[in-house]
Order: structure tokens, then C-alpha cells, then sequence
């Protein structure tokens, strides 16, 4: 504790009026002025431990914080006259530590939600060293510390901030970061990404994705591949692995990505500028650009936050007289609005919107090189995302927390593919892919965490979607109507789980989601045949059991038991004008795990987890030998993975960090029996991968310092899908990266070089369904590619 002034002196019996006044000034009058007065503080930069004393003492009061960590994070500098709420606010704004009333004049100094993970694979855009506090897994959904929670997480929190000079990635090139993660390639905007090999398909389809995808609190997709989002001035991105039934639902049968945005500030004006060129060897250049501002409105009140940026992709395939035609351009931004209202509640109102398009498909054909396609007829792209959130929050100082979420996601595509030749068609023709889909959520929860691990989690969660596919098929200039299916599905539950700590350091965490889910769906046109269900239903319970057993302070071990599943619905079937029901999916998960968390600057963090998890009825989207799409169960699978990471600081700067998957699955169906028995797997996922990270960072005086950072990726050898038809192989390829970034002040440098060795490999051998039958596309790797970048600050 860190105590104010105190006073001795001997008195006598005369004083007794003088000191029993005295005394009741001191415990009630002087504690209410100095909360309600200006006091004059002056902490420079330094870490929490030397400020909260230091604070104590200029302001007259008693400040305490028995939180672990607090003698690692730095604190802002405090400067000026203010109000001991105001200083204490200042102070810890963005530590990830809050300060609460403790009776008159008295703070205690708290944990507040901190988005970070130990399981935490870094870019090679640096390598942080410096330990963190205790720390909290947010996509819990409660306050649970990362030592406690019983399950798998990785979390990637060193995303490019407003002090860094690399370019942004997106949602898909977080596979770059982490051999979990597996994606197609058909380009931003078109992947599908999958968790831990829990992979249905390389298609995109009418099938709700394995994977979810959250921005805050709020659902950002549904069914079809994912947005693309470009993850600028992103706080952190955290991936729970396995089903995630119990907390978040249908089509979380893989797990969640969560994406973290940083925070409207609400005490100062912050902002940034970045911006780069890239080449690309053999290909087009390519160009990003960036901005951020933070503006107070009304100060520790309301602020406002905007991002906006465009980035240029230069392209690098060929197809007959036209050059990089698949270059991409990507335009974005995010408004968010944050009010700070009476007695602790905070309401946060924002948007976001991406728009990406590409003149041409990135795949090529072997016959016509590694860096060509023969498509006659352009095969044009774009995606489009629109997004908007309303957010409430109240936080209590016994630890309880409400949530309550409302999201608005509506997502448009179109591809167009080269169908000269297909069957049915003359002279140049294209297929029209198009899709919309509207998402509405509202969750509303509310959750208590106590010392010791106990804490409870109840709420309920709403969900409306509606997904349209409309096709055409024909002459480049008339392509005629073909039957698309729309899905509608709603779907209501209320979940809960619960922690108890059945011994000090052992405790069992138990939950429990029950769904009430229909999916209507209805063919664009009449279809030839009528054996089909307009409309299912289903009632589903998906329980957890999990326990946490935390053999010391910084080493645990866990087990947790999951479900998930996926519901039914209607998609376009096999042949012309015909559609056909798919029924629901559902996967059951076991993992066990252990976990090292370092407790110093150097030292060494290790995760890792062995799992099993049965899939049955799986639902997947496929296309047949005429590259016409249909959606099918196509069996069952059981899926063993291993996994591990281990982040290794030898002396403070310099960081290693090496993470690995291993999963070993086999499909059992109709389609697959036709496959080898080497090639009855799930599609994209390769039997081992790995990523290896070495970095140094030197931060000196004046602002000065500097970062460099090599990564390297292992992809093994996956399938692009199962059966005879699909089974083409892709993938064992090594990518190498380098990274390195010079900081003066407000302004940075940094020179990034891609695929640095140049290899060449086919790492997704999918591109053009109509073209497919002939077994030789290719998805190339992005040749050696060289970017320049600088960024300022405010």
C-alpha cells in the first residue's frame, strides 16, 4: 500500500476538543475536498508500481493495488492540475487496470479486461519481449485468467499499431502468423478459413462456415467465405480452437476469431499516417495507405474514432494478351462513437465498411506456366462489406459485467468465371456467381467473476440470417437465369457456464446452450423436382465440461469436452434446374493441455494440447465434372491433432518463437472411398506445419530504436478436397520473410521483404470451376516481393 502523509506529536488534555475535530475533519471532510479539487501532479513515464505511490503522496489519499504485474507495465505520463479521478484516469489508460472506490479518500488499483494471451504467435514485424501482467482471455466471455481458462487460445496482439510502419494484414494472413489456421486461396474476399483442420470444403457454398468471425461482440459473417477485413488499428485478434457450441453457438463447429479494434480514447486527440510501395518480381507494382484519428468531444465523456485506408495488390498472373490480372484494390474505414454515461455505463455506436475488386482470378495452369492462365473472357471479383454495432456495457465493482450487443452485417459478391466451351453454351460465355447475405444479432449476457476462479456466465442470443445465390449461365453479353437457392434462418438460445473452484488451484467449469434453430429455403425459379423441404427445425443442447488445475503460479494443465454443430438447408443439387436438402452437421471435441506462462523478461512460454474430435454428417460444398455447384453430406471424420508452441526470450530484445500442428484424419463416405486411402482426408489441411520466428528489437533514447525479424513457414502436403475428382494434391512449400523497421521520434521506416528465396509452389489447385475436369490449375505462391513503408504520429 501507498500511504499519504501522516503526523506525530505529543498533546495534552487541553487539545482533546481540538483533536476529536481534527479527527473528524480528517476521516470524512478532507478525503470529499480532495475528490472534489484540483490537485497539482507531475509523474513523468514510468511503470505503475513507481506512479501509484507517487501519486498517493501528491494527492493526499491512500492508493493500494495488490494485483501481480503491475511492477512490468508502463504507465502515461500525468502532468498538470486535476481532480484525483481525473489523474488516477490518465494514469491508467490503456494498462489494462482500472481504479475503484474503497471508501473515503481510498482507491484500489483492479484488473480490467487486458487483450492478451500467452499462446501467442508473433509477426515478424517484431520481437516484444517485455511480460505482461496477468492475463485475461476476453473471448471467454467472462474475466477468467489466462492460467485458469480451461481450454486452447491463441491470441496475436501485436498487430501494426500507429507506431508502425507495416503494412496491415488481413483476416486471411493471420495462417501466415500460425500454422492453427488454415485458409483457401482463392483470394481476399473468397477464402474460407478453418481452425485446427476442422475443414469441410474448398468451395463456397450455401454451407455456414466452420469458422466464426467476430468484430467485438458482434457476429461479422455467416455462411460463404470470409470478408477479407484488413486488420488496421486492431488491439488484438484472439482464436479459440475446438467447437465453441456453449459460448457462441451454431457454426462455431472449428472456433472463433475475434477481432479486438482499439478503443476510443477519450482524454486526448491521438492520430497517424501510414503508407508504402511494393514490387512484386515478374508482376505489378503495388501501393497502401492509411489513417487514424481519435478526437475527444466532450473530454472523458465521448470521443470519436475513424480509420480509413486503400491499398493497391499488384498483380502477377498472365492470361493471353492481358498482363497481372490479378491485381486487387481494397478501400475501407471504420467510424466509432463512444460515450462514457452515468454511473459507469458505456455505449459505443460503429460502422464499418470494405469494399475489394480484382479485374482477374489468381490461378494458372500448368500447360501455360507457372505464372499463366488461358482464360479468354475476364473473370472479374468483388466483395463488399458493410457493418454497423451498438454496444452496452456497465462493469460493477464486484466484478459483474452486462453486455448487450446488437450487429447489422450485410455482404455482397460476384464472380464471373470463363465458361467458353461448358456445356449448353456457344462462343464466349461466363457463369455469374452472385451473393448476398444479411446478418442480424443481438446477444444480451451478464457475468460475475470472483477471486479464487469462481465466476458465472448467463445470457441469450438471437440470430436472423438470410443468404440469396443468384447464377447465370451463357454469352458474355446475355447470360441466361439459372436456379439459385435462398436460405433464411433463425435461430434463438439462452447459454450459461459456470467455473467453481473445487480446491484452491483445481477448479471444473460446466455450461450448457440450448438452440431453437429453422432454416426455410426457397429456389430462385421453379426446380424440375419437388422431393425437398422448404423449411426444417431443430433443438439442439450443446454442453461443456472442462477443469483447470494450476500446478503453481505460472504453470496449468486443463481438459475440456465440446459440441458444435451446424444447421440444415437447401442448395443447388446435382444437374440442371434441381436443388436438394442437406441436413445438419454435428462434431464432438476432447482435448487435454498444458501451459507455461514466462514470469520475467527472459525466460521461456510453452502451450500445448493434444485433441480428438468426431465429425458426423458432414456438410460440405462441391462442384461436379461440369463445374456446376452442389452441397452434400459427405460422411464422417475423426480428427487427432497435436499442437504446440514455444516463445523463448534468451536475454531482453531478442525473441524465438516456434509453433507447430500436427493432425492426423481420415473421411469415411461414399465420395471419399473413391479416393486412395491416402487422399480420404479433409481438404487444406496438410498432416504437419510449422512456423519458426526470430527477432530482436533495441529501443534507445530519444525515441530512437530499431527491429529486425525473420519468419519461415512450413506448409505440408494437403488435398484440395475428397473423392477421385477432388483429390489433387497442393501445398509442401517453405516460405522465408524478413522484416526490419528503423523508429526516430514519431516517425518509422521499414523495409519488408516477401518470400524472399522466391519459391515457387502450388498452395491451392483450385481457380476456375468449368476448367477444373482438366486436374491443372494452380495457385502460385506471390513471387519475392519488396515494400517500402513509413508512418508518423501524432
Amino acid at each position: 500500500m501507498a500511504r499519504g502523509g501522516s503526523f506525530h506529536q505529543k498533546m495534552g488534555p487541553p487539545l482533546a476538543k481540538a483533536l476529536f475535530a481534527a479527527l473528524l475533519t480528517s476521516l470524512f471532510v478532507v478525503p470529499a475536498l480532495a475528490r472534489r479539487s484540483d490537485v497539482a501532479v507531475s509523474i513523468g513515464q514510468t511503470t505503475l508500481a513507481v506512479a501509484i505511490p507517487l501519486l498517493a503522496r501528491q494527492c493526499g489519499c491512500d492508493i493500494v493495488s495488490v494485483e501481480p504485474g503491475v511492477g512490468q507495465v508502463k504507465a502515461s505520463s500525468v502532468v498538470g492540475s486535476m481532480t484525483i479521478e481525473t489523474a488516477l484516469r490518465k494514469l491508467l489508460a490503456r494498462t489494462g487496470y482500472r481504479a475503484i472506490t474503497v471508501g473515503e479518500g481510498n482507491y484500489r488499483i483492479v484488473a480490467a479486461t487486458i487483450y492478451h494471451s500467452q499462446h501467442h504467435p508473433r509477426r515478424a514485424t517484431e520481437a516484444p519481449s517485455r511480460p505482461s501482467p496477468d492475463l485475461v482471455v476476453t473471448a471467454s466471455k467472462q474475466f477468467i485468467p489466462l492460467m485458469r481458462y480451461p481450454g486452447t487460445i491463441i491470441a496475436v496482439s501485436d498487430l501494426p499499431d500507429s507506431n508502425d510502419a507495416v503494412r496491415a494484414p488481413s483476416i486471411d494472413e493471420l495462417s501466415r502468423v500460425t500454422p492453427m489456421l488454415q485458409n483457401t486461396a482463392l483470394g481476399d474476399g473468397r477464402n474460407k478459413t478453418f481452425i485446427r483442420g476442422i475443414a469441410d470444403s474448398s468451395f463456397n457454398g450455401a454451407t455456414q462456415s466452420t469458422a466464426s468471425t467476430y468484430f467485438g461482440d458482434v457476429q461479422l459473417g455467416y455462411s460463404g467465405p470470409g470478408p477479407g477485413l484488413r486488420l488496421h488499428d486492431v488491439r488484438s485478434v484472439e482464436v479459440m480452437e475446438g467447437p465453441q457450441g456453449t459460448l457462441y453457438g451454431a457454426g462455431s463447429i472449428g472456433g472463433i476469431i475475434r477481432i479486438t479494434p482499439n478503443p476510443v480514447v477519450l482524454d486526448r486527440v491521438e492520430g497517424s499516417v501510414a503508407g508504402g510501395i511494393s514490387q512484386t518480381v515478374r508482376g505489378a507494382p503495388g501501393y497502401d495507405l492509411s489513417g487514424m484519428i481519435n478526437v475527444p468531444l466532450v473530454n472523458d465523456r465521448i470521443g470519436l474514432r475513424a480509420v480509413a485506408y486503400r491499398q493497391r495488390i499488384g498483380g502477377y498472373i498472365d492470361a493471353n494478351d492481358r498482363s497481372d490480372i490479378n491485381g486487387m484494390n481494397i478501400s475501407g474505414g471504420r467510424v466509432e462513437l463512444r460515450a462514457d454515461l452515468l454511473d459507469g455505463w458505456i455505449a459505443t455506436l460503429g460502422g464499418l465498411t470494405q469494399t475489394i475488386g480484382a479485374a482477374g482470378a489468381q490461378y494458372a495452369e500448368r500447360p501455360a506456366g507457372p505464372l499463366h492462365q488461358y482464360a479468354i473472357v475476364p473473370q472479374p471479383f468483388s466483395n463488399r462489406i458493410r457493418l454497423g454495432r451498438l454496444v452496452l456495457n456497465k462493469n460493477w465493482d464486484n466484478g459483474m459485467q452486462f453486455t448487450s450487443a446488437t450487429g447489422v452485417v450485410g455482404i455482397r459478391s460476384a464472380d464471373v468465371y470463363d465458361a467458353t466451351g461448358s456445356p449448353g453454351t456457344f462462343g464466349r460465355a461466363i457463369y455469374d456467381d452472385g451473393r448476398t447475405d444479411l446478418l442480424i444479432s443481438q446477444e444480451t449476457r451478464l457475468s460475475q467473476s470472483f477471486g479464487g476462479g469462481l465466476s458465472w456466465l448467463v445470457g441469450f442470443t438471437l440470430v436472423y440470417d438470410r443468404n440469396a445465390e443468384s447464377r447465370a449461365l451463357g454469352m458474355v453479353d446475355t447470360p441466361a437465369d439459372i436456379i439459385g437457392v435462398t436460405n433464411v434462418t433463425k435461430t434463438a438460445s439462452v447459454f450459461g457456464e459456470v467455473t467453481i473452484p473445487l480446491l484452491p488451484n483445481l477448479s471444473i467449469t460446466a455450461g450448457n446452450r440450448t438452440t431453437r434453430a429453422r432454416t426455410d429455403g426457397e429456389p430462385s425459379i421453379n426446380p424440375r423436382q419437388t422431393d425437398f423441404a422448404h423449411g426444417r427445425s431443430s433443438f439442439r443442447f450443446d454442453p461443456t465440461l472442462a477443469m483447470s488445475w494450476l500446478l503453481s503460479p505460472n504453470v496449468a494443465i486443463y481438459g475440456r469436452l465440446q459440441s458444435g454443430f451446424r444447421p440444415s438447408g437447401l442448395a443447388v443439387a446435382r444437374g440442371i434446374g434441381r436443388v436438394a436438402d442437406f441436413d445438419s452437421d454435428t462434431i464432438r471435441m476432447a482435448e487435454v493441455g498444458f501451459r507455461l506462462q514466462r514470469r520475467g523478461q527472459i525466460g521461456i512460454a510453452l502451450t500445448t494440447a493434444i485433441s480428438y474430435a468426431h465429425w458426423s454428417a458432414i456438410q460440405a460444398d462441391l462442384i461436379n465434372r461440369r463445374g456446376q455447384p452442389y452441397t452434400a453430406n459427405i460422411g464422417n471424420a475423426d480428427i487427432y491433432a497435436l499442437e504446440g508452441t514455444a516463445d523463448w526470450v534468451p536475454v531482453v530484445g531478442l525473441n524465438t518463437t516456434l509453433s507447430f500442428l500436427y493432425t492426423q484424419n481420415r473421411v469415411d463416405g461414399p465420395i471419399a472411398q473413391t479416393s486412395v486411402r491416402a487422399n480420404r482426408r479433409l481438404p487444406i489441411t496438410p498432416p504437419f506445419a510449422a512456423n519458426l520466428q526470430v527477432g530482436y528489437r533495441w529501443d534507445g533514447r530519444n525515441g530512437f530504436g530499431y527491429r529486425l525479424a525473420a519468419t519461415g513457414r512450413y506448409v505440408g502436403r494437403s488435398v484440395l478436397g475428397s473423392g477421385d475428382f477432388l483429390d489433387i494434391s497442393q501445398g509442401r512449400y517453405t516460405v522465408i520473410d524478413l522484416v526490419g523497421s528503423v523508429h526516430a521520434g514519431k516517425a518509422t521506416l521499414s523495409l519488408g521483404i516477401d518470400n524472399l528465396t522466391n519459391a515457387r509452389a502450388n498452395r491451392f489447385s483450385f481457380g476456375n470451376p468449368f476448367t477444373f475436369f482438366r486436374r491443372d490449375q494452380m495457385t502460385p505462391l506471390q513471387p519475392l516481393t519488396v515494400r517500402v513503408g513509413m508512418s508518423f504520429t501524432l
